[in-house]
Order: C-alpha cells, then sequence, then structure tokens
C-alpha cells in the first residue's frame, strides 16, 4: 500500500486529477447503474442507433489516451465492480465535459460454454476507449451516438 501510494505522489498534478475524476465517474456510473432502470439511463447516452464520425481528431488523441488510461487504471482499485459498462459510461462522461464525441456500443456473445454474455465499448473517432480487447467476440445490438456539438448532446 505505501508502495502504490508512493507511485501517486510522484505523479503529475494533471494525471492525478485524472485518476480523481475516473474514480468519480466510475463510482457514479455504478450508481446510476444500479438505481436507475436503463431507459432512463440511456436517455443520457446519446442518441440511439447512431454513431459519431470515425474520423481520426489528432487534438483529442492524447487527451483519448489519457482517459483511457485513467479509466483502466482506476476501475481495478474501486471497492464496487466496474465491469465493462461502467467503464464505458465513465468515460462517455468524461469525454462530454471535454467536447469530445464518442459512441457506446453494447454487444452480445455467447461464452465457451455456449451461455450468451453481454459486452459494452465506448469508441470515439477511429480510437477505442474502453472494452476494445474483446469487442470482436461481440455482435452489436445497439449503440449511442453522444454529439457535444449539438444542443443538449442529442
Amino acid at each position: 500500500m505505501i508502495g502504490k501510494f508512493k507511485v501517486l505522489m510522484s505523479l503529475d498534478l494533471t494525471t492525478i486529477g485524472l485518476l480523481i475524476e475516473a474514480f468519480l465517474y466510475l463510482g457514479w456510473a455504478r450508481f446510476q447503474l444500479m438505481y436507475l432502470p436503463f431507459s432512463k439511463l440511456a436517455l443520457s447516452l446519446g442518441v440511439y442507433m447512431k454513431e459519431t464520425k470515425v474520423e481520426d481528431t489528432e487534438s483529442h488523441n492524447s487527451k483519448l489516451k489519457h482517459i483511457r488510461h485513467s479509466i483502466q487504471v482506476m476501475s481495478k482499485y474501486t471497492f464496487w465492480e466496474s465491469k465493462c459498462l461502467v467503464r464505458a459510461i465513465a468515460a462517455l462522461k468524461m469525454l462530454e465535459r471535454r467536447n469530445i464525441d464518442s459512441t457506446l456500443y453494447l454487444g452480445t456473445g455467447t461464452d465457451e460454454n455456449g451461455k450468451m454474455i453481454a459486452h459494452a465499448w465506448l469508441r470515439s473517432g477511429s480510437m477505442y476507449v474502453t472494452g476494445y480487447e474483446e469487442m470482436y467476440r461481440f455482435t452489436v445490438t445497439g449503440k449511442f451516438a453522444k454529439m457535444t456539438n449539438l444542443v443538449g448532446g442529442k
């Protein structure tokens, strides 16, 4: 524990701020998923069955990488479950805060026993921010385009 604290204290303030922000959004997303019906939460995720552009935005690449890293790191240290949908929603909200468009994907597939499983992942431009490690195993069943340049993000 002391070693992890030393590592944390060696980081720059921007990185520490991103890690704290990721932790807070992971908690917010988990709370929303536990206590709101998904139909109500879905209203804040973007336009249903639409996608944002897949074009690279060089100006956002650094921010996307930092957000991806902070979500990956902090999801390991939450005292609640921070699985794929929680991570995708947290990252979506972090991107929305920075006026960066993203698309959240929901998919289904089967595990090695043939049992149906679900997965969520988030893309911004051509970069996958969360869930990219397993997304190829799943068929997209839903998507939400969060377009921040439009009034109300819809």
